[in-house]
């Protein structure tokens, strides 16, 4: 009799987890981040997390492994390792995505979406929530990884140890270490500079011996985490681009949730995400994302992330619409030539969306 009731129970089971709804999960699904836990970046990822395992009563635990401990210090597999399913989920930049989803060089066109001035942040959403943001996620996508939600590392500002800059010519041999995709490269040489390729770990050695000169960063999201004012005292706001950041899942990690938890996580990620380009933006913006964090009881802990700066000894300098026109000349070539590359018609929707913010 025993024996029958157990087969019962055992048989029970089988159909219980081969039915829709009963998927059986694993004790933990790994999510990858390139920074640190403290960053806007790392506190986004941290919070999704926490969201999710709030959310789903702990079915499902995501544990996030900061500072590219799962490639190993190799930004560029990441993707790869996520779509082959070594990763579940990633909170991952448009660039260390680039070499294999060309579209996502778009945002790193340079002064293309800083042109729209104040008015940047509005004009990145746009793109996100417009068609040239649909084209870019159809293009992640078709490469074998699920798209949930755009984050933000924030627009990305100079900074060196040799000299003020506030114009193409001030930018004349500074070794600049800067992110390894070509469209980086071309564009500091555009401008006269010396651009170097580094991992992050080597370039604050080469800072400190003063065999590199500067870099280029987002502010709240690298460069104060990092106490850039440690190894640069100049610090130039030019927002010459931007870098997003794309929330995704492995196609077969996802297919392995019931339908209530995708639908679960799918608002966790949108959620955490609003979150998240919040604290990248706070102090940068209108305002909105001060307030935002406010009206869930968050304090920014940078609120004026340019005084922070001047507070620790740096010299910020803030390009008038004279210099940023210069700078923007300055890369014409290149904006032309990696048009071509991401395609006309890619660029021209994201110049519609853009436009959009004006009607």
């Amino acid at each position: 009799m025993r024996k029958v009731v157990s087969a019962v129970l055992l048989a029970t089971l089988v159909l219980c987890f081969a039915a829709p709804g009963f998927a059986a999960y694993k004790s933990e699904y790994k999510m990858s981040v390139v920074p640190g836990a403290i960053t806007p970046w790392g506190m986004g990822a941290g919070y999704f997390a926490d969201l999710v395992k709030e959310r789903t009563d702990g079915r499902v635990n995501i544990k996030v492994y900061y500072s590219g401990q799962l490639f190993a210090g190799k930004q560029t597999s990441e993707f790869l390792l996520l779509r082959n399913g070594a990763i579940d989920f990633s909170l991952a930049s448009t660039i260390n995505w680039s070499p294999q989803v060309n579209e996502l060089n778009l945002p790193a066109l340079p002064f293309f979406i800083s042109a729209n001035g104040d008015d940047r942040y509005a004009a990145m959403d746009a793109i996100e929530n417009g068609k040239s943001g649909k084209m870019m996620v159809d293009a992640v996508e078709k490469k074998g990884v699920k798209f949930l939600a755009w984050g933000e590392n924030g627009f990305r500002e100079m900074t060196n140890s040799v000299r003020e800059v506030a114009s193409p010519e001030d930018m004349k041999d500074l070794k600049l270490r800067v992110v390894g995709s070509p469209i980086y490269i071309d564009t500091f040489k555009a401008l006269g500079a010396n651009p170097i390729n580094m991992n992050w770990s080597e370039a604050t050695t080469a800072f400190q011996q003063r065999v590199v000169d500067g870099q280029e960063n987002p502010l709240t999201g690298i460069c104060i985490p990092v106490k850039i004012w440690n190894y640069h005292k100049f610090l130039t706001n030019w927002h010459y681009v931007i870098d997003p950041l794309l929330l995704c899942t492995n196609p077969k990690t996802w297919k392995g949730f019931s339908e209530e938890d995708q639908k679960i996580i799918a608002q966790a990620a949108v959620d955490a995400m609003k979150y998240q380009k919040a604290v990248a933006r706070a102090g940068l913006d209108d305002g909105e994302s001060v307030a935002y964090l406010e009206s869930i009881n968050i304090t920014p802990e940078y609120p004026n992330p340019y005084a922070t700066c001047e507070e620790e000894g740096m010299t910020v300098t803030n390009l008038t619409p004279e210099n940023l026109k210069a700078f923007r000349d300055a890369t014409a070539q290149v904006r032309a030539d990696w048009t071509k590359k991401l395609g006309a018609e890619l660029v021209a929707a994201a110049e519609e969306d853009m436009a959009s913010i004006n009607k």
